[in-house]
C-alpha cells in the first residue's frame, strides 16, 4: 500500500500475509517494510518473502525475543528424540521465565552470566527447592549458545554471539561438584549374586522357569557382569548373541522419551555395532533366560508380541488388553532395582548405572588390561576410563610407598 509522507515523497510499504510463525506458536502478519520508493521494490521484497517462507529460511526479525528463538531453534532441530527430551524442559523452567521476554538483539554475555548465578543460587522447586548443578548450568548455556549460533552471521541477526564470552561454570568446577557414587567390589558382586539366585522355596516355586522369584535375575546378573547401560541391556537381541565366540553386538537401546520410551538403534552416525565379549558363564545365564522366555511365550500364546529382545516385557501381572514380548518400560526396570535394592541391604543410593561403575573399577583395581577394559565400556580412551573409574587407590597407592620406602632405604634409618 502507498504510505503518505509529508515533507518527501510517497513511500511503499508491504505487510506479509497471515501466516503461522513457529517460532511465536502462533498466526501472524507483521510489516516487511515501509520505505520501498517504488510499488515495484515493495511487490518484489513480497515475493522474496514468499520463497523464503517456502524454503524455512526467513531472517529472523530484529524483534525476535530469546523466547520464540528458543521455540523456533528447537522445532528444527534435527537431533534424537531423547536429546530434544532433554532440551524441552530446560528451555521451559530455566530459560524462558528468565530471559525468554528479552529481545535476542539486546541479549549481553553480562546477561547470560547474571542468568548462570542466578541459576547456581536461586531455590528451583522442579529440583527439590536446590539450585541447579554446574553441570546442569553449562548445559543450560550450551542449549542458548547453539541457538544464538543459528542466528549468528554474515545478513544474520547478530554478528557476534554473546555466549560466547560469557561465563558458566568451568570444567574444574562441575568435576568438583560430581557425586561419588558408591560401588561395590568383587566380593560384595559376589554375595549380591548368590542371593538373587536364591529360589524362594515356595510351594509354586519351580526354580525360576515359571514362578516369578528369580524373574530378574538374569537381568540383574547380565548389569553387574558387564559394564552395559541400562538402555543398552534392555536392547540386547538374541540375533545379535554370538555364543560361538561369547560375545555380545550392541545394536539397539530403550530409552525414555518424555513420559514413554520406546526401542531405537544405538548407533547415531552409522558406526560399526559396538561388541562387547563375555566369560561363558554369562552365557549359560543368557540361555537359562532363553529357557524362560519360551516357556513364558508358550504360556502366554497370542499375548506374545516377538521382537527379538532378550529382556522383553513378560506376562507376569500383564495388565488387560496389554501384550508381552516388548521393550521393558526403563522406569519400572529401575523401580523393581529399588525393591531388590532395600531386600539386600545395599547403599541407598546404588543406581542401576553403578553397576558399570563397579566393573569397570574391579577390573582396573585388579591389573585388567585398561585398553580392553575401555574397549569394554566403549569409552574414546583408556586414559578416560582410568581418569573417571579409577578411583580406589587405597591399596594401590599403601604399595606404592612400600616399594618407595624399600628403594630408599627408609627402613633402616630408625
Amino acid at each position: 500500500m502507498e504510505i503518505k509522507r509529508t515533507g518527501r515523497p510517497n513511500t511503499w510499504g508491504v505487510r506479509t500475509p497471515l501466516h503461522f510463525n513457529p517460532a511465536a506458536g502462533k498466526k501472524e502478519r507483521y510489516w516487511i517494510g515501509r520505505e520501498y520508493k517504488t510499488k515495484t521494490e515493495a511487490e518484489r521484497a513480497l515475493r522474496q518473502w514468499h520463497s523464503d517462507h517456502e524454503a524455512g529460511t526467513l531472517t529472523p526479525r530484529s524483534d525476535m525475543t530469546m523466547g520464540q528463538l528458543m521455540d523456533s531453534w528447537l522445532a528444527k532441530h534435527r537431533g534424537e528424540g531423547t536429546t530434544k527430551e532433554g532440551y524441552e524442559p530446560k528451555i521451559r523452567l530455566h530459560i524462558k521465565p528468565h530471559i525468554g521476554t528479552e529481545k535476542v538483539v539486546e541479549v549481553t554475555d553480562e546477561r547470560l552470566g547474571e542468568l548462570y548465578r542466578l541459576l547456581e543460587t536461586k531455590p528451583i522447586e522442579a529440583n527439590d527447592n536446590k539450585p541447579l548443578g554446574p553441570k546442569s548450568v553449562r548445559h543450560v548455556h550450551n542449549i542458548i549458545s547453539a541457538a544464538l549460533d543459528s542466528v549468528t552471521g554474515p545478513r544474520k541477526l547478530l554478528t557476534v554471539n554473546p555466549a560466547h564470552t560469557a561465563n558458566p561454570p568451568t570444567e574444574r568446577q562441575i568435576k568438583a561438584a560430581q557425586p561419588d557414587f558408591p560401588t561395590l567390589n568383587d566380593q560384595e558382586t559376589a554375595y549380591f549374586l548368590g542371593e538373587v539366585w536364591k529360589p524362594c522355596g515356595n510351594r509354586a516355586c519351580d526354580g525360576g522357569l515359571m514362578h516369578h522369584c528369580l524373574r530378574d535375575a538374569p537381568l540383574w546378573t547380565s548389569y553387574a557382569a558387564t559394564s552395559c547401560r541400562r538402555s543398552e541391556t534392555l536392547g540386547w537381541m538374541w540375533d545379535l548373541i554370538h555364543w560361538d565366540d561369547c560375545a555380545i553386538e550392541l545394536a539397539w537401546v530403550v530409552v525414555e522419551e518424555g513420559n514413554t520410551y520406546r526401542l531405537r538403534k544405538l548407533t547415531k552416525n552409522g558406526d560399526d555395532n559396538a561388541i562387547i565379549y563375555v566369560d561363558q558363564a554369562l552365557m549359560n545365564v543368557l540361555k537359562r533366560q532363553w529357557e524362560r522366555q519360551q516357556a513364558e511365550k508358550e504360556r502366554l500364546g497370542p499375548l506374545w508380541v516377538e521382537h527379538g529382545l532378550v529382556f522383553a516385557r513378560d506376562g507376569f501381572k500383564l495388565q488387560k488388553g496389554r501384550m508381552a514380548g516388548g521393550p521393558q518400560d526403563p522406569e519400572k526396570v529401575s523401580a523393581r532395582w529399588r525393591t531388590a535394592r532395600a531386600r539386600l541391604e545395599l547403599p541407598d543410593d546404588f543406581r542401576l548405572h553403578d553397576w558399570r561403575a563397579s566393573k569397570i573399577t574391579n577390573d582396573l583395581d585388579n591389573h585388567e588390561n585398561p585398553v580392553e577394559v575401555s574397549a569394554n565400556a566403549r569409552h574414546h580412551s583408556p586414559g578416560y576410563t582410568m581418569t573417571r573409574y579409577g578411583r580406589r587407590r587405597t591399596e594401590g597407592a599403601k604399595k606404592l610407598a612400600s616399594s618407595s620406602a624399600a628403594r630408599i632405604g627408609l627402613s633402616s634409618l630408625v
